[in-house]
């Protein structure tokens, strides 16, 4: 299994993920940088945190024009698997592969703590490792994670089964329906606020993230 992990200018998290998938799961891993042209050989990419092009005018906003970003939108039509962890989910609403937006937080403030996510849709690549109305614990660190949408796009994603995570308890940013991740029509493309990547080693306090990553490598071992 070959992993992509996105590096934009500003990304900070990158090394994150790639701990997660390099050093615990062992796979293969490569680092592409955002002028990157071609990542055919990736079995699946992931759009980590961090403050993308500094986040000058939107979160994301500038991160979709990058080079990489078309092939990235080739490699969703394929099929294959993307992950975007906060600052990765802001510049895939940006970029026109989720629905909805990612907005100053409730209280306008920068939030850092620990959340309780339920587990709404566990049929995806991604989720498999989890089961339906499990409750993790995964840490979030965000300054516009307030997720938002028109009524019909709204009520689209709720009836479609489209809401992947949603937080547990207190709302951390004022996110309708308490949306914390949500995937596309087609299940392949995943956006998430919270941090699995920060929750996927035991001496970080808590491992509930790693079922993430391990689920796509299972999926990819028993299609061989």
């Amino acid at each position: 299994m070959k992993f992509g992990i996105v590096v934009f200018p500003g990304s900070n998290c990158d090394r994150d993920v790639a701990y997660v998938t390099r050093d615990i799961l062992g796979q293969p891993t490569r680092m592409v940088w955002h002028q990157d042209t071609d990542i055919s050989e990736l079995d699946a990419i992931i759009i980590p945190g961090g403050f993308s092009y500094g986040d000058y005018l939107r979160c994301g906003a500038i991160a979709r024009f990058s080079p990489v970003m078309q092939q990235v939108t080739a490699h969703v039509q394929q099929g294959k698997p993307v992950l975007g962890i906060c600052n990765g989910f802001q510049v895939l609403t940006e970029a026109g592969l989720l629905p909805g937006v990612l907005t100053r937080n409730r209280d306008l403030h920068f939030v850092c703590d620990r959340v309780l996510l339920k587990v709404e849709n566990n049929n995806l690549t991604w989720t498999q490792g989890y089961n339906k109305g499990e409750i993790i614990t995964l840490p979030i660190a965000h300054g516009e994670g307030r997720y938002q949408a028109d009524t019909d796009t709204l009520k689209a994603i709720e009836d479609n089964g489209q809401v992947v995570f949603r937080y547990e308890g207190e709302n951390p940013n004022g996110s309708l329906n308490n949306i914390a991740g949500i995937c596309n029509s087609a299940g392949n493309v995943i956006g998430m606020m919270p941090h699995p990547e920060r929750a996927a080693d035991k001496v970080l306090g808590g491992s509930d993230g790693l079922k993430m990553f391990a689920a796509i490598l299972d999926k990819a071992i028993a299609m061989v």
